[in-house]
């Protein structure tokens, strides 16, 4: 009796995640989740016209639960929005996303993501910092490119950190990340041919480059050992 409720609940949730991959694989999206399809990829979410951002937030979430590359997906939603709007639906679906696979871990398929990351040297240093800092292990991981985003997500499911405090340390350490992406690409866009409109886009994208180039050595300076053994 004791198994049974276990094994309908892994059932339903690897049917789920079938139902997903099937989705995404025969619908193109999988094979269209590349830098070089992002023009592509706008198209299609502008084929939607003002469900178009909904559509994106979704696609966003699709990608870090079936651990697809996020960076392409950034540079849809500033080629489909602009740099403001890019950077606004990227964070909220970014957000969601990273939040939709810490919530698989910790509750829908727990067994199966300890199973996955049990022997993860990853997983194990992630966890070891979060016993000792809280959330500021996630705040570094966040910031300086030491682990997968996706694998973090996954991970941070499997320790101690509140949801809350995972989704809001999240949402405003990968913002200067975001933001510079969705200003650089999305300045030829916002621009319309006007080259004064596109320079004031870029510049904004270069100082949230030099901002994010910055916090690493600012971080390292200040928490020196965290992420070590």
């Amino acid at each position: 009796m004791t198994g049974k409720p276990n094994h309908r609940k892994n059932f339903l949730i690897i049917g789920g995640f079938l139902f997903l991959i099937a989705f995404v694989h025969f619908s193109g999206i999988s094979q269209m989740i590349r830098l070089e399809n992002a023009t592509l990829l706008r198209d299609w979410v502008a084929s939607f016209g003002f469900i178009g951002p909904v559509v994106y937030i979704f696609l966003y979430i699709a990608a870090c639960l079936l651990l697809l590359p996020g960076f392409p997906v950034t540079i849809l939603g500033a080629l489909a929005f602009g740099p403001i709007w890019g950077t606004v639906f990227t964070s909220i679906g970014s957000t969601l996303g990273a939040s939709a696979a810490f919530v698989t871990a910790r509750y829908a398929a727990r067994d199966m993501v300890e199973h996955w990351l049990g022997d993860n040297d990853v997983f194990r240093k992630i966890d070891k910092g979060v016993r000792h800092q809280g959330w500021r292990m996630l705040m570094i991981t966040r910031m300086v490119p030491l682990f997968p985003f996706n694998l973090q997500n996954f991970a941070y499911g499997l320790t101690r950190i509140p949801l809350p405090t995972y989704m809001l340390v999240s949402w405003v350490c990968m913002i200067p990340g975001i933001a510079a992406y969705s200003f650089m690409a999305g300045s030829v866009v916002a621009g319309e041919g006007d080259p004064g409109r596109i320079l004031v886009y870029l510049a904004i994208g270069t100082v949230f480059f030099v901002i994010v180039s910055l916090i690493p050595g600012w971080i390292r300076k200040h928490q020196k050992g965290l992420t070590h053994d």
